[in-house]
C-alpha cells in the first residue's frame, strides 16, 4: 500500500499565523522604543553623552577657596589604588526622562579614575551659615558640596550615620550619597592633614590644590576612598568612596581620606594640580602673605 502524501513541505502548519502575528508586534515595539529613544543602548549613551560634558572649573588668584567656587575632589592615590575623583554613579534607573532631562535622588558617588572636569566630577562649595558668595572659605567653617545644575539636578554630597539598613554597599561603613536640599546631614568642613598643626591652622583661609581633610560635621567621619573595594559602575569599575577615618599607628589619618579641592589652571590648560605640581607650595605661600600669622 502506497503512503499518501497529504501536504508538501512547503505548507505551514501549527500556529504560523500566531507566531507571524508576533515577531512582526516585537519588531513594531522595537522600532517605537527606538524612536523614542528608549532602548537599553540609548539610555547609556545618553547617559554618558550628558554625565560627561565638560564643564570649567574656577580659577583661583589668590590661591584660595571660596564659596560659589566649582571643583573637583581628588586624591591622589595610595598602595591599592590609583588617583582618583569624586563622581556621580548613576545609571540609567537615576535618569529621568522628561522635557528637562536629569538623574533624580537619591544617587550614589564613586572614585573613578577620569581626571577631566565633567558633569560626573564637578562640586560646587556652598555656604550653610549665610557667607556670601565669593567669601573665602576657613578651615573648620561648615560648608556644602553640591553638584551643578542641569542634568546633574543640584544635589547635595550626604552622610548619616551607619546603620544595618543604610552602609556602604561592600565595606558596610558610613555611607556617603547625593540627595536633593541641603540639611546637616550635607554639611562638611576642612582640616588640615598635619594633626599637630590643625589648632593653628583654625579659621584660616583654605588653599586649593593642596591636601585636606574633608570632614562630615555630624559624624566627625572623614571623607574616604576605599581601593580595595571596588565597584562596577556605567562608567567602568571604581572605587567606592565611604565617610570613615583610617588612622595609622600615629593616630594620623591615611592618604584614603586626603583629597585635593582641585581648581582650573589659569592658562585653560586643565586641572592646576596636575599642570603645575608646585603650585600647591605657591598657594601655601600666597595665603602666608595674606596671614602671616599662618
Amino acid at each position: 500500500m502506497f503512503r499518501v502524501m497529504t501536504y508538501r513541505g512547503n505548507v505551514k502548519i501549527g500556529n504560523w499565523y500566531e507566531d507571524l502575528q508576533l515577531q512582526e508586534d516585537e519588531k513594531k515595539e522595537y522600532l517605537e522604543e527606538k524612536q523614542r529613544g528608549e532602548l537599553l543602548y540609548q539610555k547609556v549613551d545618553f547617559l554618558k553623552q550628558n554625565m560627561l560634558n565638560l564643564v570649567n572649573l574656577s580659577v583661583t588668584t589668590d590661591g584660595g577657596l571660596h564659596f560659589g567656587d566649582v571643583v573637583m575632589l581628588v586624591n591622589l592615590g595610595g598602595e591599592n589604588r590609583e588617583s582618583s575623583a569624586v563622581s556621580i554613579n548613576a545609571d540609567i534607573n537615576s535618569l529621568i526622562k522628561t522635557s528637562l532631562p536629569g538623574i533624580k535622588a537619591p544617587c550614589g558617588v564613586s572614585a573613578g579614575r577620569n581626571m577631566q572636569a565633567c558633569t560626573r566630577t564637578a562640586f560646587i562649595i556652598t555656604s550653610v551659615d549665610g557667607s556670601l558668595e565669593g567669601s573665602t572659605l576657613q578651615y573648620e567653617q561648615s560648608f556644602a558640596l553640591r553638584t551643578t545644575c542641569g542634568f546633574a539636578s543640584g544635589l547635595y554630597l550626604v552622610s548619616d550615620l551607619q546603620s544595618f539598613q543604610k552602609s556602604a554597599k561592600y565595606s558596610r561603613l558610613q555611607e556617603v550619597s547625593l540627595d536633593k536640599g541641603c540639611s546637616f546631614l550635607s554639611w562638611w568642613k576642612i582640616e588640615h592633614f598635619e594633626p599637630l598643626a590643625r589648632l593653628e591652622y583654625a579659621g584660616q583661609p583654605v588653599p586649593a590644590n593642596m591636601k585636606v581633610l574633608i570632614k562630615h560635621c555630624k559624624t566627625n567621619q572623614a571623607l574616604a576612598v576605599l581601593g580595595d573595594q571596588v565597584l562596577r559602575t556605567t562608567f567602568g569599575n571604581e572605587y567606592e568612596v565611604t565617610a570613615h577615618t583610617f588612622l595609622d599607628s600615629h593616630k594620623a589619618e591615611k592618604d584614603s581620606n586626603h583629597w585635593i579641592l582641585c581648581t582650573s589652571d589659569p592658562a585653560g590648560s586643565g586641572l592646576s594640580l596636575l599642570n603645575h605640581p608646585l603650585s600647591a607650595t605657591n598657594n601655601q605661600d600666597k595665603l602666608t602673605q595674606l596671614n602671616p600669622s599662618i
